[in-house]
């Protein structure tokens, strides 16, 4: 797969069912951050585990690529702008992430953004099972159908926020069962009518 992002644009807390395991209240808008396009690794590519973090976490997503440019839609309008999809782990330094407070560092290490196996268009975001598997076992089981804010809406919030650019991701949110992962583990992220995102962990 080839894919070139000006930017990948993330949507923190967005299944209800991963709210309620965090016991933390449902938002009211989207919470966004960003990642850089260095973070990109494609599928089959290693994942590096760097050596500032002691707790790397897994976190299986539903990746959106954008079209075209994109600003101020609607959302009756987010489809025309929509190249397709594809399976994403939003790799994250959870250590850092709790001593910053904010998440850039913590999101931004190169690989942090696994992308795979193919994009995908003409199918329907809204009711897609996602799973993540690690050394073959199951960690995260979910269906977009749990999604506070629907893929529609998220792709015309942030474009009235900043232009969207052809081939910019978005990333909508990880189900409930993020955990660690150590080096040496295969991690797969799996979505239905998509396909499967396989990465190993390697030593940074």
């Amino acid at each position: 797969m080839k894919l070139k992002p000006s930017k990948i644009v993330c949507v923190g807390l967005n299944y209800q069912d991963h709210a309620r395991e965090l016991k933390m209240e449902i938002p009211t808008h989207p919470i966004l951050f960003l990642k850089p396009p260095s973070s990109v690794v494609f599928h089959g590519g290693s994942i590096i585990y760097p050596p500032q973090t002691r707790e790397l976490h897994y976190e299986a997503e539903l990746a959106v690529i954008i079209k075209d440019r994109t600003k101020n839609i609607a959302e009756a309008e987010a489809p025309a702008h929509i190249l397709g999809y594809t399976c994403a782990n939003d790799v994250t330094a959870r250590d850092l992430q709790k001593i910053d407070g904010q998440w850039t560092r913590s999101k931004s290490f190169d690989t942090f953004c696994a992308l795979g196996p193919n994009i995908v268009s003409g199918i329907n975001p809204y009711n897609l099972d996602i799973k993540l598997y690690l050394n073959r076992e199951i960690k995260q089981s979910s269906n977009t159908l749990n999604m506070i804010f629907r893929v529609g809406y998220l792709v015309a919030f942030i474009s009235q926020i900043m232009t969207l650019e052809a081939e910019d991701v978005i990333l909508t949110g990880t189900p409930p069962g993020v955990g660690p992962m150590k080096v040496g583990d295969i991690v797969e992220v799996e979505i239905e009518d998509i396909g499967k995102l396989s990465n190993q962990v390697v030593a940074g």
